[in-house]
């Protein structure tokens, strides 16, 4: 069998995931959202002050126009990336596709590849309305953003593979997508370990080493998703400068490692579900 007859299979069930995802009222309210606070950014900061543009004007329109990309494209990632196994599972559709010719890794690829284009599609949906609002304001065009908006998507990456992992052993969304938002705020969450790291050495004491060490652990272990953030720079900078004290290609290889991970804890789950 070639290598391409076997893509062939999760090509056409990514495709199907990504037409009957991008219909979701759900998915398409995030959106829109998002898409309105971005465009109503320059509204908002008249509120604050209603004078000619200023730089303190042009941070807070960056600062809210990063913060809805952050945020209502986590929500999109959590929600899709949760909901399309578990809705398949419910309406009895997995059953009639897995009857067919059709290994259930090539079934996962597809519908890991389809949560990707749905998430790749609204990133830049979002990051296009915000590159040309920045343009607009600063008469530059906005390289930075553009890094920014790569380093997300990794980082939305991650959260997506070890939600849609959780999804494989759910029959509905609620729990995945609890697991999701927990994976989100954990990641974020993973550099203060290092703090508990610092101060369990400076005790002494056998307990707070112990907290020290299951800290180092934990740190080792846990997808740093801070390390894919610019927003202090895109905020704080210009957007044409080049991002500062990052490593691009491994932050890449560092988002696809742990997205890897997360398809293969997926293929692991489902691969002992009775389904």
């Amino acid at each position: 069998m070639k290598f391409a007859e076997i893509l062939r299979g999760p090509w056409t069930i990514a495709v199907y995931t990504y037409r009957e995802g991008i219909r979701k009222k759900t998915l398409l309210g995030f959106l829109i959202l998002s898409l309105l606070v971005i465009f109503g950014s320059r509204f908002i900061s008249s509120f604050l002050d209603p004078s000619a543009e200023t730089d303190i004007d042009v941070k807070l329109i960056k600062d809210i126009c990063v913060s809805a990309i952050s945020i209502f494209g986590m929500l999109i990632t959590v929600f899709i990336s949760a909901s399309v196994v578990p809705g398949e599972v419910e309406n009895k559709v997995i059953y009639t596709i897995l009857s067919k010719p059709l290994r259930r890794w090539q079934y996962l690829l597809g519908k890991f590849l389809g949560a990707q284009l749905i998430i790749i599609v609204n990133l830049l949906l979002m990051g296009a309305l915000f590159f040309f609002a920045l343009y607009y304001y600063q008469h530059v065009w906005p390289t930075l953003l553009l890094w920014s908006i790569l380093l997300t998507y990794f980082e939305f990456l991650i959260v997506s593979a070890f939600t849609f992992a959780v999804s494989c052993v759910s029959t509905s969304t609620v729990v995945p997508t609890i697991a999701g938002l927990f994976i989100y705020i954990t990641g974020n969450l993973t550099e203060y370990l290092k703090d508990v790291q610092n101060r369990a050495g400076q005790t002494g004491q056998w307990l707070d080493a112990l907290a020290g060490d299951i800290a180092k652990w934990l740190y080792e272990i846990l997808p740093n998703l801070q390390n894919f953030s610019l927003k202090m720079q895109i905020v704080n900078g210009m957007p044409n400068d080049p991002p500062r004290d990052l490593q691009i290609p491994n932050l890449i290889i560092y988002g696809l490692e742990y997205g890897l991970a997360g398809f293969i804890l997926s293929w692991l789950l489902f691969w002992r579900k009775e389904v």
